[in-house]
């Protein structure tokens, strides 16, 4: 850098448009720098603090499922309902609405923890750069509980009550769907066959996970898959990345503009189809 280049500090988000051609230059460079080290790996905890966090909560919650001396491997259903398992009667007519948010911390043993976390720091690693810690928190919450919601939905729609929902991958389609939205935006200071890349790596990743759930729909092998919840957070992360810009690129006065309208927005259609199928109810 010679003596005419101004410093651009890494942490701010200046709109590349106001500056010189040089510095738009620079910018670029540092953000591209950010964007892979991302990808990389963390190097300290306030890198990807909302994934180290949730990653942490469900493995917490499993530790003292263990503890409570839960199964391993195979925990009942009475065992999940006691841990904040989504259930639709429980909720709709006990009014314990609080499971749509734990059965989303809650796990069917650990390979079902293990494969979740596994998506869930890898998806989370890449969205924190795009929609900050706060942004992958409320992805996480919004579309797992939009999941939760749509299956609840779904198996009252087929008189299914007695069926008992759990797991972070509503959670964890939300990210993928919150991700292919925001790798589309031409702000990313990335090269556009590298962001096409990551785009059908988390592409490939919903489709190939939404065909093995329809798969154990068809062909049984003991283990059933919930695919309502996870097209549900497909969803809710697809609407929470619609009305975003992505954190890398952006002036950080829109971007945090933009993920409090994403926020308001989810949380508003969420509530709206809670309402709903509390005043349809279940029938007895």
């Amino acid at each position: 850098m010679d003596g005419n280049s101004a410093h651009i500090p890494a942490g701010e988000i200046l709109p590349p448009d106001h500056l010189p051609p040089r510095q738009q230059e620079q910018l670029r460079a540092v953000r591209a720098r950010e964007f892979r080290q991302s990808r990389r790996g963390p190097r300290s905890w306030a890198w990807a603090p909302a994934t180290y966090l949730l990653v942490a909560i469900n493995s917490l919650v499993f530790l003292a499922m263990l503890l409570a001396h839960v199964s391993f491997v195979s925990p009942t259903a009475a065992q999940l309902m006691h841990w904040g398992a989504n259930n639709p009667q429980a909720i709709l007519i006990d009014g314990q609405w609080w499971r749509i948010v734990t059965a989303m911390f809650v796990h069917v043993g650990i390979w079902h923890l293990a494969t979740n976390m596994w998506c869930l720091w890898n998806l989370g690693l890449l969205g924190e750069p795009l929609m900050g810690p706060w942004g992958v928190f409320a992805v996480y919450l919004l579309s797992g509980a939009a999941g939760n919601l749509l299956s609840m939905g779904v198996s009252q729609a087929f008189h299914t009550t007695n069926a008992v929902g759990v797991g972070a991958s509503g959670a964890v389609f939300g990210l993928a769907g919150a991700l292919i939205v925001l790798l589309k935006s031409p702000r990313l200071p990335m090269p556009p066959r590298e962001l096409a890349s990551l785009r059908r790596y988390v592409i490939y990743f919903a489709a190939i996970n939404f065909v093995i759930g329809f798969g154990t729909m068809v062909v049984p092998v003991g283990v059933r898959i919930d695919n309502m919840a996870h097209l549900g957070g497909f969803l809710g992360g697809i609407l929470f990345a619609l009305p975003m810009v992505p954190q890398l690129g952006s002036p950080r006065p829109q971007f945090l503009t933009r993920r409090r309208f994403a926020v308001g927005l989810v949380c508003g259609v969420l509530i709206l189809f809670a309402f709903y199928l509390n005043s349809v109810g279940i029938v007895r």
